[in-house]
């Protein structure tokens, strides 16, 4: 796993970056990559690579070519089925100078252009230079696990794993923070690419190539989601066949993520049913040897200790763990957000990127996670509600129908009349709409909207007539309506949560701010595709969530964390800011003269908000309302802080292990 940058001169009048521009933009990537650094340069394009090196240990350095030198490349991922795709191309006459997963996309793409992509089983992010044709190639995986982002600027094309490393390699790039794009993440939880939360930044989509040449710029998919329609069940076996499907295609997906690695391979262990069964998958295959990593925190409310503990020692794992405190997410959450590079509304990262520093502790350079089991099987109480709530929109005058609502969240049972009745009518409201797309996910867009009253007034009239939902539900799938309504929703949960909030700012920028790789048996292409193909109730079996999945689980792992109820991973969030133990730099931040710096809140709002939440300690727990905005704010103005009015830049690496310099003109002195 790696981090690079790169830049394409669009107009002539421009030149490539030179070598300490280019040294910039990689060094502020070194967490990404603090084993090896190269370059590559000619008069049109400028490739920076920091490497983790995982694969090929000895020879696997970029940027990397051809044995011609025809077609460059720098790579941030995996592609699992390399030896595979190797055999197969030698076979055809191509001839390999590394054992590197890197040096089989260049030979890929020679053979089979960018239909390439469709055959890589992997996580990627890839930049390809090809010499002779003068054309950038730029694609990302199918599910959008590694980040890709480019920006055009004064004739030039930037291109990298995160924004910071162009905002250091080129000081002249605008910084600003983009009202769409705090739109979007006070709605969604964050920015749907290709938005980006930063003026002028995009983010490739998921499966999608972007092709620049001199003909001009040309981006599409080479990868769709895929769901069995409601006129094709897809698949057609039994629910019997199903389970020993996903429990091969799982099997699979996991050896090829443990032994397509020149390091060894550890695993996350949450207590729940994805990461434990991920985790007794892996130690099938390492043994005695496999290590296993928790969270632990100080407040029973969230932690999982006990069920962590009886999973490993149900396989025999090494097995370590990290106690986390309000007071460590506090501490740790600036450097949270400066590697997330997005607003956050929930502290859940923070316990992740102190999980990913115990890995490394150990020495561990790659775990497996259980990520995208809850979005592949429905396993969200999401997808729950929203059978309830079309159940109940099917018959608007029920009075029975509403009732189930108890049965996803009992304590509404044991609550008072008047609170009963304020759940129903929140449940409840737009449910004649229950067919329309958007439909099972409108109560979570509608109640973090609603944190957008704390907008200041400036970027309010910004926003006004920016319609997010719309502007999302215009770009469905055209097989969309012919799919299942859970489907559907799989569908939109993918695209606005799994790739944007839970992949980025919990997983792979977490992990790298380590230096740590994370593989993710759970998207799997062949496992998601089955997983697309399966009918709605192997999935969800009226309201029992990941029904297949936990009977593949089954003589896998124990019936006590299978039969558990869900428990969602959460952390403390506003309670991680207030109190006497507070860090200075909360109140700094959040003071009206900082907030109305920024011109994103109101002052006055954000202090009676803070306030409010303080108060909220002394007697009660702040509500999920209020610690979704306190967590929002102070978040987003970390974030201005620390790349907008600090501007950062980054320490430059001091010299390329690899450099191909093969530039005519002469470089412009630094200014």
């Amino acid at each position: 796993m790696c981090g690079i940058v790169g830049c394409l001169v669009l107009q002539p009048r421009q030149s490539v970056p030179g070598l300490d521009d280019l040294a910039a933009g990689v060094g502020a990537l070194r967490h990404r990559g603090p084993d090896e650094c190269g370059a590559y340069r000619d008069d049109h394009v400028a490739l920076g690579h920091a490497r983790l090196s995982v694969i090929d240990l000895e020879s696997g350095q970029q940027p990397l070519s051809d044995e011609r030198g025809a077609c460059w490349t720098v790579f941030n991922g995996e592609i699992y089925n390399y030896i595979e795709l190797r055999d197969q191309l030698s076979a055809m006459g191509h001839r390999f100078r590394t054992r590197s997963d890197t040096e089989v996309i260049v030979h890929a793409y020679q053979e089979w252009g960018e239909a390439a992509f469709e055959r890589f089983a992997g996580q990627f992010a890839i930049a390809l230079w090809d010499v002779e044709q003068r054309t950038l190639v730029l694609a990302r995986d199918r599910l959008g696990v590694r980040p890709l982002y480019w920006c055009e600027h004064d004739g030039r094309l930037w291109f990298t794993s995160e924004v910071k490393a162009i905002f250091a390699a080129d000081p002249s790039i605008p910084r600003a923070l983009d009202p769409a794009g705090l739109a979007e993440t006070f709605t969604f939880w964050s920015p749907v690419a290709p938005q980006t939360v930063f003026t002028g930044v995009n983010e490739l989509e998921p499966g999608h190539v972007r092709t620049v040449s001199a003909g001009g710029t040309r981006d599409h998919a080479f990868w769709t989601a895929n769901y069995a329609s409601n006129a094709d069940s897809g698949f057609e076996g039994s629910l019997e066949e199903a389970v020993e499907a996903v429990r091969e295609s799982l099997t699979e997906a996991v050896r090829l993520r443990m032994l397509r690695a020149d390091v060894p391979v550890g695993s996350y262990l949450s207590g729940g049913l994805d990461s434990s069964l991920v985790a007794a998958l892996g130690y099938r295959v390492k043994g005695s040897s496999f290590h296993t990593f928790s969270v632990r925190f100080e407040d029973a409310e969230y932690d999982e200790t006990h069920y962590q503990r009886r999973m490993a020692r149900s396989i025999g794992s090494q097995h370590h763990e990290i106690s986390v405190s309000a007071a460590d997410i506090a501490a740790a959450f600036p450097a949270v957000v400066f590697h997330a590079e997005r607003p956050l509304l929930r502290t859940a990262a923070a316990p992740m990127y102190l999980l990913s520093e115990l890995v490394r502790q150990h020495g561990i350079k790659v775990v497996l996670t259980g990520e995208g089991a809850d979005e592949m099987f429905a396993g969200y109480d999401l997808f729950r509600e929203a059978r309830v709530r079309r159940f109940w929109g099917r018959r608007p005058d029920s009075r029975l129908r509403p009732r189930l609502l108890e049965r996803l969240y009992p304590y509404l049972a044991r609550s008072p009349v008047g609170e009963r009745t304020m759940a129903q009518e929140y449940f409840g409201r737009g449910r004649e709409r229950w067919q329309e797309p958007g439909f099972g996910h409108d109560t979570r867009w509608r109640s973090t909207a609603a944190l957008q009253r704390l907008f200041s007034r400036d970027l309010r009239r910004a926003i006004k007539g920016l319609e997010v939902e719309a502007r999302l539900l215009d770009r469905l799938p055209p097989d969309f309506a012919s799919w299942s309504f859970l489907a559907q929703d799989q569908h939109l949960e993918v695209r606005t949560l799994l790739s944007s909030y839970l992949l980025s700012a919990q997983g792979d920028r977490m992990l790298m701010a380590h230096s740590i790789e994370g593989r993710f048996p759970y998207l799997d292409p062949t496992l998601v595709d089955l997983a697309n193909s399966l009918p709605p109730a192997y999935k969800l079996r009226g309201l029992d969530e990941k029904h297949v999945l936990k009977h593949v689980a089954k003589g896998l792992i124990p019936d006590e964390i299978i039969d558990r109820p869900k428990q969602p991973y959460r952390a403390p969030d506003a309670r991680a800011f207030v109190g006497p133990q507070v860090p200075d730099w909360v109140a700094e931040l959040l003071s009206p003269s900082v907030v109305a710096e920024t011109g994103i809140f109101e002052p006055a709002a954000v202090d009676r908000l803070w306030r409010k939440c303080q108060g909220a300690l002394e007697h009660h727990q702040p509500s999920n309302a209020d610690n979704m905005a306190l967590s929002g704010v102070l978040s987003t103005v970390l974030l201005h802080d620390r790349f907008i009015r600090q501007r950062p830049t980054a320490l430059p690496v001091s010299s390329f292990g690899t450099l191909v310099d093969r530039t005519t003109r002469k470089e412009t002195p630094q200014q």
